[in-house]
């Protein structure tokens, strides 16, 4: 029997919002674009492939893990994807559909990413919509098959398929949906782990931060989000834009987020859902959101609590405990309804995330293995405190693998040149001491 997980957004999310007129100082210039400018287009992973999503499971191309691709997704397209699994480790696909800025969209258009055995047998879904807000924005879902040797169902290893759905209702823009898709293994535990979800859990809004914002900016995608630690961060957002941030959350900590539009002397007219503020987590699998209606007074918008960091919240049924699953990167996504433009203007608007981190970080499970993106590193902090995007901290890895290599072959010359002369000068020196024979 096909078992759907729901969206995990919780209703009593909508609180309030803020919008101030002006700018913030040292904000990106694209930020602080004229108005009618077009909006920053959605930044995709410079590293990802093309990959062609087949019409038939039977011509579905490979997904390998650890890599990115891109497709496109047609009006109500259904295509197929194959990934090749084992026994050893826990596999996730996620895809993030962008669709086309300011096309029309329904309450009901959204997709949905499956995963198939080679029977035919599903063995897991997760479906995201535009429902708690109908305007066009990126939208993140993932599939996962986790090994459980308890189970008797999608656990062998061989072939299995991910099969992308798009639903368009009638009035809706028909352009095709950019999708970006990635495919990421998780290892196993070196032992069994807990499997039962605490009964209590601090789930208490904690004390608001106070002080003066920070400037950063957010991306324009998931491989460009703005890094983010504890504390109040500004940024400047468009009507129609959305704006990604990523926090790094390890083992037993929990995050708190507020984000807040400022109040506007340009009217009153009220805006439903003017903001949406969503949560992913590091497989980009979504946890949740909220929305938040406008009228030009200040108000906030939180986002959680969310439970802390757990390998056994895997366990629940509930996607927003559920998404907890693991450390890494979590990714929040801002999203100023396009409506905004046409009651308060085309400017860009200030926005105010405070994020909360509590809890110092616990030990990790015990993974058999290198848990990639599956934790935090000290390298994560540091981008976290300095602003980092994960483009900026992928291409100074890739700048520091090729300044260690060209170090290493300068440093493997410089050594035989060197041995070399030592050679040269200790022969030099033998024959100089040589006596001469008699001739």
């Amino acid at each position: 029997m096909r078992k759907r997980t729901g969206i995990g957004r919780r209703p009593g999310a909508v609180i309030g919002a803020t919008v101030l007129a002006g700018t913030v100082a040292g904000l990106p210039a694209q930020a602080r674009a004229a108005d009618g400018e077009p909006l920053p287009p959605y930044t995709f992973d410079s590293a990802a492939q093309p990959v062609r999503g087949a019409l038939s499971s039977s011509d579905a191309r490979p997904l390998r893990a650890g890599r990115t691709y891109r497709d496109t997704l047609g009006r109500n397209g259904k295509v197929y994807y194959r990934v090749a699994l084992d026994n050893k480790r826990n596999t996730y696909v996620s895809v993030v559909a962008v669709p086309r800025s300011g096309g029309a969209v329904d309450h009901g258009d959204g997709f949905e990413v499956s995963l198939q055995d080679d029977s035919g047998t599903e063995c897991g879904d997760q479906r995201v919509t535009f429902s708690s807000a109908p305007y066009a924005r990126p939208l993140a879902a993932y599939v996962h098959r986790t090994v459980n040797p308890d189970s008797s169902g999608c656990q062998e290893p061989g072939n299995y398929y991910v099969l992308v759905e798009r639903t368009t209702k009638a009035g809706s823009d028909p352009a095709d949906w950019d999708l970006e898709i990635r495919h990421l293994a998780e290892p196993l535990l070196e032992k069994a782990g807990p499997t039962e979800l605490p009964e209590a859990w601090p789930s208490t809004t904690p004390a608001p931060l106070t002080g003066d914002p920070k400037p950063r900016q957010g991306g324009s995608g998931v491989h460009d989000a703005a890094s983010l630690t504890r504390g109040e961060w500004r940024s400047d957002i468009r009507p129609g834009q959305t704006l990604f941030y990523r926090v790094p959350l390890d083992w037993g900590q929990q995050l708190f987020a507020t984000a807040e539009l400022g109040s506007s002397t340009e009217g009153d007219a009220y805006v439903s859902n003017a903001l949406v503020l969503s949560l992913d987590n590091p497989a980009l699998g979504h946890v949740d959101e909220g929305t938040l209606g406008y009228s030009g007074k200040q108000a906030t918008l939180e986002l959680g609590p969310q439970r802390p960091v757990a390998h056994e919240n895997r366990t629940s049924y509930n996607e927003a405990t559920s998404g907890m699953r693991f450390a890494g990167w979590y990714y929040l996504s801002a999203t100023l309804s396009p409506q905004i433009a046409g009651e308060y203007g085309d400017r860009p608007v200030p926005l105010t995330l405070r994020v909360n981190v509590l809890n110092a970080a616990k030990g990790g499970p015990g993974y058999d293995g290198d848990p990639g993106p599956f934790a935090v590193t000290t390298a994560d902090r540091k981008a976290a405190e300095e602003g980092s995007s994960g483009a900026r901290a992928a291409a100074a890895a890739e700048r520091g693998d090729s300044m260690r290599l060209v170090a290493t072959a300068g440093i493997g010359t410089g050594t035989v040149l060197l041995l070399g002369l030592g050679a040269w000068t200790l022969v030099a020196r033998r024959r100089a001491a040589r006596p001469l024979r008699p001739g």
